[in-house]
């Protein structure tokens, strides 16, 4: 025979059970919604395939679902500006330094030190200071085909200075600096080397030597590659995507010292998904995510001091980097009136 009480505690007992499975399920639930809802979004300035190739590698190394939107670093500043109070994205990917520091002035991003900052390329830090991230660094270099050269019986240039040769009349290709950062960082490193009263003297002897002023900045590898230009200059990155497609370019290191942009990596001030952001972050600056630059074609140098190069990337060791001021040449007052008196003074002037 069954007792009352005996009933009543087995009726407690199982409400009680019943308490607990619901609750368990009701954890699984939370948790796995939790979970399912994981996700960063990046607003990304690199190359197509790059930002690509970083979904799949983050997802497999967190588990945390990445989604992307390409700008350019332009575009990119845009975007942010629009409604900084309620930003879409979480961290913004690569992309110049102009860009990031104008950002970070005006409080679209913010500072964020990973983990691994320590491991970080030290000129690119001393560059920018605590504004953002660097992620990469494009090292300015004279591109040259040979064979064009010989046939002008024009020297292997060394120097920045070498360019001034009436030797090479037409036979040099560079971007504008209003429309190109390759080219601004160019007009830069020539300041902080020589001063800006001689380096526009060094420009406009120069002038005499230059064929064209291209819009893009990787315009001139077209020329150098083809021998239509014996010299050009360029981030060494994008002479080496060339190299390894065949294309007759060598690269030379100034022997005054080279300048550099540093690729950015920014924390958006107010990022939705902050939590996965900094994880992100901290991911993206790791060997393991540095060399996804390598398999999609970029060959810039990774800031991370530990990534091992991939063959024909430029080995720091191999050039003398210039003590590069990019916050002071990425101000709009600077930048203004170095573009200003370059098109006033160098472009407008005949060849």
């Amino acid at each position: 025979m069954v007792r009352k009480s005996d009933r009543g505690e087995d009726t407690c007992m199982q409400r009680s059970r019943l308490f607990q499975l619901s609750l368990a399920l009701l954890t699984i639930l939370v948790l796995g919604g939790a979970l399912a809802q994981r996700k960063v979004t990046v607003l990304c300035s690199v190359a197509l395939p790059w930002c690509e190739a970083l979904g799949p590698a983050f997802r497999q190394a967190t588990g945390i679902e990445l989604s992307f939107v390409r700008l350019p670093s332009e575009e990119a500043l845009a975007r942010l500006q629009t409604d900084p109070a309620k930003p879409v994205f979480d961290v913004w990917f690569g992309g110049g330094s102009n860009s990031h520091y104008q950002a970070f002035k005006n409080a679209y991003t913010q500072f964020y030190r990973p983990k691994a900052y320590k491991d970080l390329q030290q000129e690119a830090k001393n560059a920018i200071g605590p504004t953002f991230i660097p992620l990469y660094q494009e090292v300015l270099g004279i591109g040259i085909n040979r064979d064009a050269l010989t046939k002008k019986n024009a020297p292997i240039p060394q120097c920045w200075k070498d360019l001034a040769n009436p030797a090479y009349r037409g036979l040099i290709q560079v971007a504008n600096p209003g429309t190109s950062g390759t080219a601004y960082t160019f007009l830069a490193t020539l300041v902080q080397l020589f001063g800006e009263d001689d380096t526009f003297k060094f420009l406009a002897a120069m002038h005499k030597n230059v064929s064209a002023y291209t819009y893009s900045g990787v315009a001139p590898r077209t020329a150098l590659s083809r021998g239509v230009a014996g010299i050009g200059i360029l981030f060494m990155q994008d002479m080496v995507e060339y190299q390894k497609q065949g294309y007759p370019i060598e690269i030379i290191s100034p022997c005054e010292g080279t300048g550099y942009a540093v690729g950015g990596l920014s924390l958006v001030y107010k990022a939705p998904h902050p939590l996965e952001a900094l994880e992100f972050i901290n991911w993206a600056v790791t060997p393991e995510a540095q060399v996804l630059a390598f398999k999609a074609g970029f060959f810039a140098l990774p800031s991370n001091t530990a990534t091992p190069l991939a063959p024909g990337v430029p080995n720091p060791q191999g050039f003398k980097l210039i003590e590069f001021d990019a916050k002071k040449f990425a101000s709009p007052e600077v930048k203004g009136r170095l573009i200003e008196r370059w098109t006033k003074r160098i472009f407008s002037l005949p060849r």
